[in-house]
């Protein structure tokens, strides 16, 4: 936290710092007034129901003087607060008035504390009490500029060596009374600039964090703009090189070139395959909620199975324990999270290996597990498999790349469907990731 003791903030938050704490100013203004008022209101009351004897103590007529003023001024500044409030949220901007009120209202509280020490007794040096209250809540509760300080203290010092006077104080009493007053004074000054540094700071670290907010949503934009042009550009040139592997096909050809084709189409294939997770993981990086529809799990699984036989050697089972079974679900994006688990799971089984998909369900808990036979994950790997470009990716039992994306994708899909997704894996054994859905009647 930077200390301005001394001196003010920097100028290019000046302004909207003084807007800002203008306002918060004013609210303290409104509250205060109100626990001041309901304080005097509670004093008369006290004194109607005191004996009549207590009205002839010292100082009592000052004391109910005084007191009606409190309670007739007070809402004043109550309402005038009120309506400064509502104007300054409107314009979002501080005027002259409403910085002039606060002023006015701060040295209205001193005064009021400062006579009533006066009133207690007419030599304050022994009933400071009130005085030093009323400069501790407006060096609190207010926020002022230096030199509004200064002003502030200035005049609160004329005004305690008016108040002397007034009381016909001896010389050696005016005094030790002004030392006193200059004492208490140099705390205000003191308590009111340290506040004042303190929420100056705070002040400037929400102003950073925003800024920083703005400029990480805006490289976002970019980013996605980027993948967008990116997925745009590459796609053109790489459906063009699996076109013309595709003719290369119709013709007669030898082995050797049959080879060369089919590792053609396969780069076609994984370079699509990256675009794919990479335009994947923008679309789902800000979506919590998703459009679904009521879907029965056990054909929909089928579905999903079967599509993966045509074109995988490995076993691919489901194992249910409830037929039918509902959930909520978007289906084509819970579908490209499940395909990315199952791809998972086949890159890393041999082909004398399966893959189960098991689904069950447990109160309004649906589960869904996919598990693999294959290498495992591990253990120093496990707590960051669902990170973007996760570390964590390796080559397959095939050399199939990893971009370290597709768990992340998973992990987004399932979080906006409002369910969960963990991992459970021993290193030679398998794999088991275990999807959590609430169920949907």
């Amino acid at each position: 936290m930077n200390l301005h003791f001394f001196r003010s903030l920097p100028g290019k938050y000046r302004s909207a710092f003084r807007n800002y704490y203008t306002l918060q100013n004013l609210l303290s203004i409104r509250n205060c007034a109100l626990i001041f008022f309901m304080i005097n209101i509670s004093l008369r009351i006290l004194t109607w129901s005191l004996p009549i004897s207590v009205t002839k103590a010292q100082n009592f007529p000052e004391f109910d003087f005084t007191n009606w003023i409190y309670i007739i001024l007070t809402p004043v500044f109550f309402l005038i607060s009120h309506l400064l409030i509502g104007r300054i949220r409107k314009t979002k901007k501080a005027t002259a008035g409403m910085i002039m009120f606060v002023f006015l209202f701060s040295f209205y509280i001193i005064l009021c504390g400062m006579y009533s020490s006066f009133i207690v007794t007419s030599d304050p040096r022994n009933a400071l009490t009130i005085y030093l209250i009323a400069l501790c809540v407006i060096s609190v509760m207010c926020v002022f500029e230096y030199d509004e300080v200064i002003v502030l203290l200035i005049l609160t010092e004329v005004a305690f060596t008016a108040m002397l006077l007034y009381a016909h104080a001896d010389a050696t009493s005016m005094l030790y009374d002004q030392l006193i007053s200059v004492v208490l004074l140099a705390g205000f000054y003191l308590i009111s600039r340290y506040f004042f540094s303190y929420k100056a700071s705070y002040y400037q670290q929400i102003i950073e964090i925003r800024s920083k907010n703005i400029e990480i949503e805006k490289a976002g934009e970019f980013k996605n703009q980027v993948l967008g042009m990116v997925a745009h550009d590459l796609r053109n040139p790489i459906g063009a090189v699996e076109s013309i592997a595709m003719m290369i096909e119709l013709d007669e050809i030898d082995e050797d070139m049959q080879e060369n084709v089919n590792m053609i189409k396969e780069s076609c294939a994984k370079a699509r395959g990256i675009l794919d997770d990479l335009l994947e993981a923008a679309r789902n990086e800000n979506i919590n909620i998703v459009e679904t529809e009521k879907t029965e799990l056990n054909q929909y699984l089928k579905g999903i199975i079967e599509a993966w036989k045509i074109q995988n050697p490995i076993k691919i089972i489901l194992t249910s324990a409830i037929n039918p079974l509902y959930a909520q679900l978007n289906v084509e994006k819970f579908t490209r999270a499940l395909d990315n688990l199952i791809s998972n799971a086949l890159k890393f089984s041999k082909e004398t290996d399966q893959v189960e998909l098991r689904l069950n369900q447990k109160d309004k808990l649906i589960t869904i597990e996919v598990k693999d036979q294959g290498l495992g994950i591990p253990q120093d790997l496990v707590p960051h498999i669902f990170d973007r470009f996760s570390k964590a990716g390796r080559a397959g039992l095939k050399g199939e790349k990893s971009t370290g994306l597709g768990l992340s994708i998973v992990k987004q899909i399932i979080e906006s469907h409002k369910g969960k997704i963990s991992v459970n894996s021993v290193e030679g054994e398998g794999t088991t990731f275990l999807i959590q859905l609430q169920a949907g009647y």
